[in-house]
């Protein structure tokens, strides 16, 4: 048995998206029925839609970026009840039994997790993602939104908050650690959120001054241009932790030399080309250079609590279901400050 619900979808790569009906599976035991409020627009769903990444699935209902309110609970179901206020993100299955399952990241579940949209998942459907009304997740997979952030600003944290909080929290942003962000954009200003909630002293790195204002309203203390060949002489050896969130290619030596001796930049931005460095950047400082993906239940549940905490959410802007396609096109182009989300409640309305 299945329930229809109306969606948003690409029907063959390279979109336009256009609205549509799906069909969700019936409550099992273990699942969750969500009512979304709020699905935020990841650049990685444009990715997807325009087959960036490898073959995709076609229809594609994108969307990891999921807030809503629990509507209906399966009969096994005992961490929520209808009305809670709650969140899915990238994933929505895993096998529950590595060692990767059983220590919290099931991000990197030997078997393969689900993703929450063109996936596939154990039972052999394929998956569509929050660019719906309503969606059926595995209550395992299922995040509590706490009552300090509203729904609308949430839904972002579920990718890129997550992306940013657990590289940030890995590599000891902190009091005391000086912070650099590559890029404010979507991942970029979340960045910058959580490393100054977190009490570090943060800085912007990024192409132009043009973004250079709002770095500072966000909590940044420095704003610098890399365009300025004198911004790598003037920060040598200054940081800590230097977070690449662009999805560009990148002169790696030069961003290696901003690091102090014991230094990581970490990089969650996924250019389309190998980024190249020399290993002496790395051996002559005692250097990291490092990858980080998104976190796992309990890391992103423990990221919402610290949002929630600290009066850390998204920046966003809000759009109907009819306004997708001119969102894409201008993420695409650079021009959102920070996070499209759609209201669901427009969708098939």
């Amino acid at each position: 048995m299945t329930t229809t619900t109306s969606a948003i979808a690409a029907p063959a790569p390279g979109g336009p998206l256009a609205p549509t009906t799906i069909e969700r599976r019936d409550l099992r035991p273990g699942d969750v029925l969500i009512d979304i409020a709020y699905a935020g627009i990841c650049h990685s769903d444009l990715h997807q839609v325009n087959q960036d990444w490898g073959t995709a699935i076609f229809p594609m209902v994108p969307g990891h970026e999921i807030a809503g309110v629990v509507a209906a609970v399966g009969s096994d179901v005992t961490k929520y009840q209808v009305g809670d206020r709650v969140g899915v993100g990238c994933m929505v299955d895993s096998c529950g039994e590595c060692e990767y399952c059983r220590a919290g990241s099931e991000q990197f579940c030997v078997k393969g997790n689900v993703q929450t949209y063109n996936g596939v998942g154990f039972d052999g459907e394929n998956t569509y993602g929050g660019y719906s009304r309503q969606i059926v997740v595995k209550d395992a997979f299922v995040c509590r939104i706490p009552e300090g952030i509203s729904l609308d600003v949430a839904a972002p944290l579920l990718c890129a908050g997550i992306t940013t909080y657990s590289p940030l929290r890995r590599w000891g942003a902190g009091p005391g650690k000086k912070v650099a962000v590559v890029g404010l954009g979507g991942l970029g200003h979340m960045a910058v959120k959580l490393a100054v909630a977190m009490g570090a002293d943060v800085t912007v790195l990024s192409q132009s001054l043009k973004k250079q204002e709002d770095g500072l309203r966000l909590g940044a203390k420095d704003y610098y241009a890399t365009g300025d060949e004198s911004t790598f002489e003037t920060l040598t050896g200054r940081f800590d932790v230097i977070l690449n969130t662009v999805s560009a290619k990148l002169p790696v030596d030069a961003y290696l030399s901003l690091l102090r001796v014991g230094g990581a930049m970490v990089n969650v931005g996924a250019p389309g080309e190998p980024l190249e460095y020399n290993v002496f950047s790395l051996i002559g400082g005692n250097r990291v250079l490092a990858g980080s993906m998104i976190g796992g239940i309990a890391e992103t549940q423990e990221m919402l609590d610290f949002c929630a905490e600290h009066g850390v959410g998204a920046e966003i802007e809000t759009i109907s279901a009819d306004q997708v396609n001119e969102a894409y096109a201008r993420v695409e182009n650079s021009d959102v400050r920070y996070r499209f989300v759609i209201d669901a409640a427009t969708i098939g309305a």
